[in-house]
């Protein structure tokens, strides 16, 4: 099942090491599967307040996921990205195809005293 790593980053200072990760990272996610389905495009707050960017990877699985992030090769590259960017990253499961949202809403439903 499809995985992804999603960063929300902000405060980001203008350093030479950010172009630097940049230009390395595409070789860390090659034999994971990864790559970038968004990055550097901009991004449309319909509620609430999300300052900074977007960065969406995605992965054949979150085993992929882990092991990139946990790599030699990533974990070399990313204090040129941690040093001059806050943020948050996370990976996260994708839901299997025809996933259908009503089973869980009646799971919640199934929870919520009589």
């Amino acid at each position: 099942m499809t995985a992804y790593a999603i960063a929300h980053l902000r405060d980001v200072t203008p350093h030479p090491d950010v172009p630097e990760y940049i230009d390395r990272i595409g070789a860390t996610m090659a034999p994971y599967g990864g790559r970038f389905l968004v990055h550097n495009t901009a991004h449309e707050v319909r509620e609430g307040d999300w300052p900074g960017h977007v960065v969406l990877i995605g992965f054949p699985d979150i085993a992929a996921a882990r092991a990139w992030w946990d790599s030699p090769a990533y974990q070399e590259i990313a204090p040129l990205r941690s040093r001059h960017i806050t943020g948050d990253i996370i990976l996260v499961e994708g839901v299997p195809e025809g996933y259908d949202p009503s089973a869980t809403a009646a799971t919640m439903r199934a929870a919520f005293p009589s």
